[in-house]
């Protein structure tokens, strides 16, 4: 049976439909906003893999080209493997609906949004989010949902909700968060240096909408008929969960604080070790049930210890940042470079500056993009001290350059002060924790060390939680383990102005608006220290770029000059290319962008194209070569790649009968200009009128 539920939200209307199609997935629907509409599906295992001591959840994003009425690119003109919008886009369902499903759920889970309509000004990914939820409370499958994400934006100073494509343009901030009945569980905001009080305003304006959107899912959720079917949960025996805490608790809570990961890791692993072989002597089948009950056990002490002894794991204070060591112009070749330590989390991020040649072009549903400003974050296994196989990039590095690449962007310079192709590159090769923030802090540094124009410094700092039935307490650069057993992950990045980034992510559901107040104003005090120890070490960008850098001229050129320039093929400016070494590229509008590290190759091409692009002069005297010869006169090449006719009648002061009894090809003639077409722009030359001045 087809059920649908409709609201009009910012004068469009909002239908979420089930029953039409994908009838045979365990959840299924079809969210349409304008003419943009996500079919979301969901489906559970019926059976457990062998060994499994996780919730097996995996979420998928995919846009058909069809959907904007496109074919796709490439040889075999078909959709290939996720793009990077993609990847990004299943990660907000991720982010947003992980935290709501029992953590010992062990049938997997998987949701499948597929994008089938685009108008190009509707985005898709919070539709996808609303199907996803929807989808997933029809299957009846354990989820404590619904989640209701929207889409806030900032217009001449008016907050809008499920912004077009067109508002986001002229938007100080793209800000989108996600709902629950709780409080906020998930937030994901690129923002031009908006305050605090900004973005607070944002969260709770979008407050009201976000209700709305729970209710249809509810209503829609109640008008189903729910599949009935058993899930499976990790065993508990209770007798071994005693036996652990009665031989590791007291243990783990004696652990030294300390700030070196490996030396605590080690006593934690020797105590680990020592429990499970005492107790798979009985239970020889129980490793990773053991495993469960201490995972717990270490995650209670710690959390205790934080909020009743106001102590963390390495002994810092609630609001302490560990030690901060900033150095630019590590590496001796690249165009700049630095090193950004936190603790035991380090990042190298390297800047290298291209010309137009480097440009990355985007092929997606909105049509063909340009990106002249790249971040990309890589963590090898060796940042955390292990072994594991190298493969292609994973979702979680694609997530991280994504967000240092937002925090950066408000302070990249235009392109009309610096040309060039900026791509930053940040290795993680040590890592405790917070290493995207580590890559926005050394990111800016690489910059001012490159010598780029940024706008101002930007420095990145997570702020963590424990929350318990007895309170909650906010704790300020969390290491890895506060990480892996906190309650949340919330990114904060921005200059001395404002917010550029944030990024939250949840391990319980939902926290409170006092919490996110709280949560920015420690972010803030935080901010502000790290942005001192960043001036501290360059104050300001270089005042000359990297001798290794490409050194980039532009010029304006006429229009009607670029044919002439590129020649006949391109065979011109091959050969300025070819001879001098230089890159060249020339925009429609006249603009040409001559770039070479070579400065003596960039000053010959340079002075190559000002000689080509030379606008000739009425009754100028030029010395060139006669290039052609024809019956009617004879083609003298003034400037290179730029003739003009001297006619037959021009030639010389006597009658000429001949071309060829006055000139031949190859022959040096210095002629005057008697013409220029307006509409052609067509020379016309005399060398007669050069004579009779002087009395020939």
């Amino acid at each position: 049976m087809e059920i649908s539920v409709k609201k009009t939200i910012a004068g469009r209307e909002l239908v979420i439909t089930t029953g039409k199609i994908a009838k045979l997935a365990e959840g299924s629907c079809t969210v349409r906003y304008g003419d943009t509409l996500v079919l979301s599906t969901v489906c559970s295992s019926d059976t457990i893999r062998e060994g499994l001591d996780y919730f097996p959840l995996t979420v998928e994003y995919r846009e058909r080209f069809y959907a904007a009425g496109k074919i796709p690119g490439g040889f075999f003109k078909r959709e290939g493997r996720p793009r990077e919008l993609e990847t990004l886009n299943a990660r907000i369902t991720d982010r947003s609906m992980r935290p709501l499903f029992p953590s010992n759920l062990l049938n997997e889970v998987q949701i499948i949004n597929t994008v089938l309509s685009y108008d190009t000004e509707n985005e898709a990914d919070v539709l996808a989010l609303i199907g996803s939820s929807t989808a997933t409370l029809n299957a009846n499958i354990p989820y404590h949902g619904p989640v209701a994400p929207v889409k806030i934006g900032k217009i001449a100073g008016n907050m809008v909700v499920f912004p077009t494509m067109t508002d986001l343009k002229s938007s100080s901030m793209e800000l989108l968060v996600v709902y629950m009945k709780a409080g906020v569980i998930m937030i994901e905001c690129g923002s031009k240096e908006v305050t605090e009080a900004e973005v607070l305003e944002a969260i709770k304006f979008g407050r009201k909408t976000a209700d709305e959107i729970i209710a249809m899912q509810e209503e829609m959720a109640s008008k189903v008929e729910k599949p009935n079917k058993n899930f499976t949960y990790r065993t508990v025996t209770p007798d071994l969960e005693k036996q652990v805490k009665e031989l590791a608790g007291e243990k783990l809570a004696s652990v030294e604080k300390s700030g070196d990961k490996k030396q605590r890791a080690a006593a934690v692993k020797k105590i680990r070790e020592e429990v499970k072989a005492a107790l798979l002597l009985k239970f020889p089948l129980a490793k990773n049930e053991i495993n469960g009950y201490l995972d717990t056990l270490e995650s209670e002490n710690l959390r205790q210890q934080i909020i009743e002894g106001k102590v963390r794991p390495d002994g810092r204070g609630m609001t302490d940042i560990r030690p901060i060591t900033c150095e630019v112009g590590f590496l001796p070749r690249t165009h700049g470079s630095a090193i950004f330590s936190r603790g035991q989390t380090q990042a190298l991020v390297v800047t290298t500056l291209g010309t137009k040649d480097d440009i990355q072009y985007l092929d997606d549903l909105s049509g063909e993009a340009e990106k002249k400003y790249m971040l990309h974050y890589n963590f090898p296994p060796f940042a955390t001290g292990e072994a594991k196989p190298i493969r292609g990039v994973g979702r979680r590095e694609v997530g991280h350059g994504a967000l240092a690449e937002k925090a950066i962007a408000p302070v990249i310079p235009s392109q009309e002060k610096f040309p060039y192709v900026i791509n930053l590159v940040s290795d993680i090769i040590e890592s405790n924790g917070s290493s995207s923030m580590a890559s926005v802090c050394g990111a800016t540094l690489s910059l001012m060390d490159a010598g780029v124009p940024i706008i101002s410094p930007v420095a990145g700092i997570s702020i963590g939680l424990i929350k318990e039935t007895n309170g909650w307490v906010t704790i300020t650069d969390i290491a890895g383990i506060e990480d892996h057993f906190g309650d949340m992950d919330f990114k904060v990045a921005g200059t001395a102005k404002g917010i550029t980034a944030i990024q939250l992510d949840m391990k319980v559901e939902g926290i409170s608006d006092e919490i996110i107040e709280k949560t920015l104003s420690q972010a803030k005090e935080a901010r502000m220290l790290i942005l001192d120890k960043i001036t501290a070490a360059i104050s300001a960008p270089r005042a000359e770029l990297s001798t290794f850098a490409p050194r980039i001229v532009t010029i304006k050129v006429h229009q009607d000059k670029i044919k002439i320039i590129i020649g006949p093929s391109g065979k011109m400016i091959k050969k300025i290319v070819e001879e001098t070494g230089a890159s060249i590229n020339i925009d429609d509008d006249g603009t040409v962008h001559i770039a070479s590290a070579d400065s003596a190759a960039l000053e010959a091409a340079v002075n190559r194209i000002k000689e080509i692009a030379r606008e000739a002069e009425m009754g100028a005297t030029y010395t060139g070569k006669v290039k052609k010869v024809a019956e009617f006169g004879a083609f003298v090449e003034i400037f290179p790649g730029q003739d003009g006719l001297v006619h037959i009648s021009e030639l010389d002061v006597n009658r000429v009968k001949r071309v060829e009894d006055v000139c031949r090809e190859g022959d040096t003639m210095t002629v005057k200009v008697i013409g220029i077409d307006e509409k052609t722009g067509k020379i016309k030359l005399s060398k007669k009128a050069l004579m009779t001045e002087q009395g020939k």
